[in-house]
């Protein structure tokens, strides 16, 4: 009785085979060096909350998704939630809230936070919702050109710009566009200013 052995493919269906699959992961590393490299540059990065800082606005451990494509072209503005290399260690990363712009001076009372600017040099007073966990403590901080105010929506728990300073504009690399863990706090543009208003 003959046994059934298992044939060899062909010497030119292996070839195929093999050009196939170097056809296959050259297309995939292509892939990879055209659009995803570039994505993760130049659009958008993950960027994972650690801290209380932003409290409850975001909770520590939430997966984000920043937008880095907005502020290649515009700056940000008051009120936007902005992830940034912070200024005495480039190679960490924090989140924080714009407070104050270029050239503006933030005063901070007990009683809250006064812009003084160009268009507005008597102050007015910012209207912070966002702001769940206040702390009383007071100072002024005169920005300079490209010079932003941050603070953390927890002000009890948030080291920011009242501690270490302004952040320079050329710091700051975007902004929250999707919150996608939890899967239950799934959302788009989170701590934005439109989520305060109703």
């Amino acid at each position: 009785m003959e046994e059934n052995t298992p044939q060899k493919p062909p010497e030119n269906k292996q070839n195929w085979y093999q050009k196939s699959f170097i056809k296959d992961l050259l297309s995939f590393a292509a892939i990879i060096v055209f659009v995803v490299i570039p994505f993760r540059i130049f659009i958008a990065q993950p960027y994972l909350v650690d801290g209380s800082s932003m409290d409850p606005t975001f909770k520590s451990s939430e997966y984000l998704i920043v937008d880095q494509l907005s502020f290649r072209l515009g700056d940000p503005e008051r009120g936007d939630v902005i992830v940034f290399r912070f200024p005495l260690n480039p190679k960490e990363f924090f989140i924080k809230r714009v407070i104050g712009l270029p050239n503006e001076t933030v005063l901070i009372t007990p009683g809250g936070v006064t812009i003084k600017n160009k268009e507005n040099p008597e102050g007015f007073n910012l209207e912070e919702k966002y702001v769940v966990f206040k702390k009383t403590d007071s100072m002024n901080f005169t920005l300079g050109d490209n010079e932003y105010f941050v603070m953390g929506d927890n002000r009890g728990a948030s080291a920011d710009s009242r501690l270490w300073g302004s952040v320079p504009r050329k710091n700051i690399m975007g902004k929250p566009f999707v919150a996608l863990f939890p899967v239950d706090k799934i959302r788009l543009f989170p701590g934005s200013l439109s989520t305060f208003t109703k």
